[in-house]
């Protein structure tokens, strides 16, 4: 085992990419060369960076890594972003052992593959109501804008009732709160009217419950506990807003610009039924465009890949590093739908694995079938070079994206 005892940083965190279908080469480096290295935080503070397949799960399922984010020692993966979760109960995804497992558990169902399966008729009827939209609208036509981000947002309001007015404002909030440039003071403000716009959804869902998420767990928590937790629910709200939507919405448009511009994998994937589960699991490994979510804290010393990681020190495991691990996905910077992805590690691994997992990939399978099969002659009606990507933000993904057919 070695212990690092100088606290260089080989680079800071996070690592903006540069390139829509690349990943920054500074994790290639680091995994061939110290795959368990300093990184500096936008806090200034160090951290360890974890780059190899391996070692992400070994930490992500090793109970002596907590992913309490008020922890002195969590990783801050944003200017401010620590201060923020002050508004809100903490979050599902900041717990640990038992209380994780009692605020997950009554989740599962709702997320279940039987739930999801049940639920994917109105997902069509959601697609297709969009793309009929589309069918209508004078061309070039913004993908984004009448597609990744109608389709994700729809099935989220329906599952949780919410109401239309809390939706528009919730991610009018939320697309300041995930910029890289805001600032401690902007993300505490956003924050503020964030859990002053959950709150409001819960009270209007006790008033007036219905056949929803939401209201079910005020049933519940009042069955069982006499009461309900106002401040665990809207950090529940905002949670299944935000993971529920923003990269979903952001893997639509890319998986949209990377099989248009790969006519072969686009070929690929069409001439089969059956493919688009598989082809799904390639495109979340190939982007991975959330890297902001799995960070841990050393409760104990640990050794990780041979490196000794002591008590309180942050740990940030990479799964954009992890899933172009050569070792797991040979030739990992091709796509390949024909690729058995299931490793992937985009939507996490362990105990806090995704909990929408099964929705998520719902709505890009019903996504990807149904437009191309609909619009079979769809085609960028701008260049590559011309598409305004989000390499500013902490979700990557693309702000427009102009088609036509």
């Amino acid at each position: 085992m070695t212990q690092v005892e100088h606290v260089t940083a080989t680079a800071t965190f996070p690592i903006p990419r540069t390139c829509p279908f690349g990943v920054p080469e500074t994790y290639d480096r680091l995994r061939r060369t110290e795959p368990v290295s300093r990184v500096r935080m936008s806090d200034g503070r160090l951290a360890w960076l974890l780059t190899r397949h391996a070692d992400i799960q070994a930490v992500l399922v090793d109970p002596r890594f907590s992913a309490n984010r008020s922890d002195p020692g969590f990783p801050a993966m944003s200017r401010g972003g620590k201060n923020a979760f002050t508004h809100f109960a903490p979050f599902m995804i900041s717990l640990d052992g038992k209380e994780h497992t009692a605020a997950r558990k009554p989740m599962i169902t709702e997320f279940s593959m039987r739930r999801v399966a049940a639920f994917r008729p109105r997902i069509q009827e959601i697609v297709d109501d969009a793309l009929d939209r589309i069918l209508e609208l004078p061309r070039p036509v913004d993908l984004v804008r009448e597609l990744a981000l109608t389709v994700p947002s729809r099935v989220i309001t329906e599952l949780l009732g919410a109401t239309p007015a809390h939706l528009e404002r919730f991610y009018e909030l939320a697309g300041g709160m995930l910029k890289r440039s805001t600032t401690a003071a902007e993300r505490d403000d956003i924050a503020r009217d964030m859990r002053l716009n959950m709150d409001r959804l819960i009270a209007e869902k006790e008033a007036n419950p219905g056949d929803d998420l939401l209201s079910r767990e005020i049933a519940r928590q009042r069955a069982e506990h006499g009461d309900i937790d106002r401040p665990a629910l809207a950090s529940l709200a905002q949670l299944l807003l935000l993971a529920g939507n923003e990269s979903t919405s952001e893997m639509i448009a890319l998986g949209v610009v990377a099989l248009l511009t790969r006519p072969d994998q686009l070929a690929a994937l069409t001439a089969e039924p059956g493919r688009t589960p598989g082809a799904v699991d390639e495109l979340l490994r190939y982007f991975s465009v959330v890297e902001i979510g799995m960070a841990r804290v050393a409760t104990e010393d640990v050794e990780v890949g041979g490196v000794l990681v002591k008590a309180g020190e942050g740990v940030v495991a990479s799964n954009v590093a992890g899933n172009r691990d050569p070792e797991v996905f040979p030739g990992p910077d091709d796509l390949d739908v024909l690729r058995d992805a299931r490793g992937h590690l985009a939507q996490g691994f362990g105990p806090h694995q995704c909990l929408g997992q099964n929705l998520a990939r719902a709505e890009l399978e019903i996504v990807f079938d149904t437009l191309f099969r609909r619009l079979p002659d769809l085609r960028l009606a701008v260049g590559l070079d011309e598409l305004p990507f989000k390499y500013d933000a902490l979700v990557f993904g693309l702000r427009r994206l102009p088609v036509t057919w």
